[in-house]
């Protein structure tokens, strides 16, 4: 299995908009952090978990061009505000989005031009597949939806075979630890170094990290405020690091 960290970046994207810190001036590319989403190959299956605004260009840069299924985590635009740019991905037959019932609901308000009846020519094909919280297939591919709560909005978290994809999150019941166990790969939210309220500071997401014990641990939707990527990771344990745009990672 091979995972692509396509965007590592928090809702406003690194550089910030109109911010001159040195992280968002910093000249090294790992500072550079697009809205977060990853690429998961397992060998039979290509899936995408959320389709941020930055969408389009993470596909053009990554030279993605077949994707079987979609996993979306929550409603919140930057994790479905590129929904419009599958459609180069949906021509030949319709892609499945897999989503909450809310979720899906407020694809439905959001994108109502994609579910008419009669639709306009072009536009996504999309089969929208509401799952609960047990386990379902993407092919042959298994994926296990991880309840997580951000602030108290529920979201979903992912597990695919011996990865984990934990993102946008401050509460991980204790009851949905055992659909972690023996995983191998983490990745997992951690805005900034500070507190916050609905995201894992750095501290925080180091100690949810021991709790799972995952092989590897490899942190994203990474804010501005987190700092810069070569100055963090020096003071990260040696199975921790942050995560970057383009980064791979095999298990």
């Amino acid at each position: 299995m091979k995972v692509t960290i396509l965007g590592s970046g928090t809702s406003t994207g690194v550089p910030e908009v109109g911010c001159r810190c040195e992280v968002c001036t910093s000249p090294d590319p790992h500072d550079k952090r697009l809205r977060a989403s990853v690429l998961v190959e397992t060998g039979t299956e290509d899936i995408l978990i959320d389709c941020g605004p930055d969408f389009r260009y993470q596909m053009i840069r990554s030279g993605t061009t077949h994707l079987d299924g979609l996993l979306l985590t929550h409603i919140h635009y930057d994790h479905v505000g590129g929904m419009d740019d599958l459609r180069p991905f949906c021509r030949h037959q319709a892609m499945q989005v897999f989503a909450e019932r809310r979720v899906s609901d407020s694809l439905r308000d959001k994108y109502a031009y994609m579910f008419q009846d009669h639709k306009y020519p072009g536009i996504p094909d999309i089969d929208l597949i509401t799952i609960h919280r047990h386990s379902f297939v993407i092919g042959s591919t298994e994926v296990i939806p991880i309840r997580l709560f951000h602030y108290k909005l529920p979201v979903l978290g992912y597990r695919i075979g011996d990865f984990a994809y934990l993102t946008d999150f401050t509460i991980l019941p204790e009851s949905e630890l055992y659909k972690l166990n023996g995983v191998k790969l983490l990745i997992m939210d951690a805005l900034r170094k500070t507190k916050h309220l609905s995201h894992l500071s750095l501290d925080e997401a180091l100690v949810i990290q021991d709790m799972i014990g995952a092989e590897r641990t490899v942190f994203t939707h990474m804010s501005h405020q987190m700092g810069l990527h070569a100055v963090v990771n020096e003071d990260l344990p040696p199975h921790v690091s942050l995560g970057f745009d383009g980064m791979q990672l095999e298990i």
